[in-house]
């Protein structure tokens, strides 16, 4: 694997051009390429031995030299002269050619040699432990599936999954995995969800439940209705989306590439100059000097930097993913490790967004039951979780209510006409609205206030419960040093004031319309320290203005859920809010393992620099400290795969 443009453009990242593991010809490909440098790098070795060890005239020795020399380095040569054809003279082909070039026309031809010989080995190693890495990221994000068992004409064929058409039904047995998004027909099954969401407690689905591919089956056969084809299927969606995350690029990337454009000019320039002004000015020896320019050249090839710093952040996601933690990209991952103020949304977010109707208060006379038979036709065609609560309520009186010019009013509730009276279904705002003084309720949870006909009814107390870990998930972003939480929601003030203390969040803002989230979210920005970022989390489906207003967007409990995937920056696949927590530790350590690697490969650099001006460093060792940085930076960013285990 070679830092082919050292100099130039590094845009298309050594991070996100492969192919997945499945695809086995690219890899095939690969494989024997590095099996004829293997043989080139044997042949060149045993040639160059016989030119040191053996007792021969020295035409002889110097063409074993020149034939070694050219069966490892042709490649690189005509890869050097071509770049120079095209303009882009100064990258590490070029480099090399040069100081192997240069270390023959001095006369030190084993010297050139091992200069090429070197590096070939290097090249070889790196490209093994990238390779490595990559394989690795894919056995983590081993979700795809193989084959997809679906019945077409009263038979059940076994197809590739790309040939299988939504609404065609399949059939998944026991230890298979789902090969397509889909919702249960027939049969009942634990599913094992470790491989989307990194947690190992099974998903129990019954006919009538939705599943997503990537889940293996561990019980009963299951037959499957497919709702998406498998381009459109969340399996597709996570593998495309962790194998391009590089695309987003990181700040430290962006500056690795600017640094690359500038630094390595410049140290042909400096190497220039350090083999003219000695011996032209000081009467140095022509020879030193210019063998020193060759050593400073061949050191200066940021390579390390190059490679590695985006194979950290490729790692670091893929390590991400294998815990249910979807990064859509380096730039994201970086300013996550940066998050000062996080901003939750309360519904969904850190309670169950599971509601239950808990009490109904009528005014004077109004009958309980038909207020829920109002309340719940009203919303009969309403998704929101608290008209679902309320049709669960009422059921069978809901269904058989005669509803027409049903209109909802964002963020306040629903007008209808129910059994040929004027209903009002909402908030406090809806009713004042309408000019009826709604009634103030001492109990916590949320208030749907109703009205008929102009008259107040009452108001029904609709109570949602806290997460399991949305207490200690808060408590772990204090101990993680995030300066400040936030809930925001559209509930009333009480329902807000309960779970903002049951959970523990800094400051709270309740019934807030969707605009006025944006609004809040805009003051928060304005208010962070510099060099912090803001996270909002939000379940993805309804707070998208808010997810893309926040430096990060984090969407909790999407899994499955296209609004989510397609909104959000980050995507927490469970509805556990401790991830986040995680995903911030993982941002970290990732960080931390790119800072090392700069440090690390600049700082040998300059050291062996300076070792080169004092003719104090050999050819070949400029050779073998560049090739052995960068291979050590590649091992060092392997390590951001793992981060997710600590």
């Amino acid at each position: 694997m070679s830092c082919n443009h050292c100099g130039h453009d590094h845009g298309h990242d050594h991070g996100h051009d492969h192919e997945h593991g499945h695809e086995h010809g690219h890899g095939h490909g690969e494989e024997e390429n590095r099996k004829l440098i293997l043989i080139r790098i044997g042949i060149s070795a045993v040639l160059l031995a016989l030119g040191l060890l053996l007792p021969l005239e020295e035409g002889v020795r110097i063409a074993l030299f020149v034939v070694s020399f050219l069966t490892v380095g042709y490649s690189v040569v005509i890869e050097a002269v071509r770049n120079l054809l095209h303009g882009h003279a100064l990258d590490e082909m070029f480099l090399m050619t040069a100081a192997s070039v240069g270390a023959f026309c001095l006369g030190d031809f084993a010297e050139g040699v091992a200069v090429m010989l070197l590096y070939q080995i290097g090249e070889l190693f790196q490209d093994y432990a990238v390779d490595r890495s990559r394989e690795s990221i894919s056995e983590l994000m081993d979700i795809r599936p193989d084959s997809a068992n679906v019945e077409r004409d009263g038979a059940v064929m076994t197809v590739s999954p790309e040939e299988v058409a939504a609404g065609e039904i399949i059939l998944v047995r026991p230890g298979e995995k789902i090969p397509l998004d889909g919702m249960v027909l027939d049969g009942e099954s634990a599913l094992d969800t470790v491989a989307l969401t990194g947690e190992s407690v099974p998903r129990t689905v019954r006919p009538g439940d939705q599943v997503i591919s990537g889940c293996v089956n561990r019980q009963g056969v299951l037959r499957v209705q497919v709702t998406h084809p498998y381009g459109d299927s969340t399996v597709a969606r996570i593998l495309e989306m962790v194998e391009h995350a590089n695309e987003t690029k990181s700040k430290a990337d962006r500056f690795i590439t600017r640094f690359a454009r500038v630094y390595t000019p410049a140290v042909v320039g400096l190497a220039v100059l350090l083999a003219v002004i000695p011996p032209v000015f000081f009467g140095g020896n022509w020879s030193e000097w210019i063998t020193s320019a060759l050593t400073f050249l061949v050191i200066s090839c940021p390579c390390a930097l190059v490679i590695s710093v985006p194979l950290t952040f490729f790692s670091g996601i893929g390590g991400a993913s294998r815990k249910g933690i979807l990064i859509k990209g380096a730039g994201y991952l970086e300013t996550l490790a940066k998050a000062d103020t996080a901003v939750f949304d309360k519904t969904g977010t850190l309670t169950r967004g599971v509601f239950t109707v808990t009490a109904v208060h009528g005014k004077g006379s109004a009958d309980e039951e038909e207020m829920l038979l109002l309340a719940a036709a009203a919303e009969r065609f309403s998704t929101h979780p608290i008209a679902q609560s309320l049709r669960e309520k009422c059921k069978d009186g809901a269904e058989n209510a005669a509803v027409s010019d049903v209109e909802e009013i964002s963020g306040r509730g629903v007008r209808a006409i129910v059994n040929g009276r004027r209903v009002l279904a909402g908030n406090e705002k809806l009713m004042e609205s309408e000019g009826i003084q709604p009634k103030a309720c001492h109990r916590s949870g949320t208030i749907v206030h109703l009205a008929a006909d102009g008259e107040y009814l009452g108001h029904i107390v609709i109570s949602d419960q806290v997460k399991d870990g949305a207490k200690e998930g808060l408590a772990a972003l204090k101990a993680l040093g995030v300066r400040k939480t936030v809930m925001l929601t559209g509930d009333a003030l009480s329902a807000a004031e309960a779970v903002a203390q049951e959970v523990g969040v800094d400051e709270m803002r309740a019934q807030l319309l969707p605009d006025g989230k944006v609004a809040e979210v805009e003051k928060l920005m304005a208010e962070k320290p510099a060099g912090g970022a803001l996270l909002f989390v939000g379940d993805g489906i309804n707070d998208a203005p808010v997810l893309a207003r926040a430096d990060v967007g984090v969407a909790m409990g999407a899994l499955g859920s296209d609004a989510a995937i397609e909104a959000a920056d980050v995507v927490l696949m469970d509805d556990d809010p401790r991830k986040l927590g995680k995903a911030i530790r993982i941002a970290r350590k990732t960080l931390s393992i790119v800072r090392q690697n700069v440090i690390f490969s600049l700082g040998v650099k300059v050291l062996v620099m300076v070792l080169g001006v004092l003719h104090a460093a050999p050819l070949w060792a400029a050779v073998f400290a560049d090739v052995g940085v960068c291979f050590l930076a590649i091992l060092n960013a392997m390590r951001a795969m793992h981060a997710a285990k600590d």
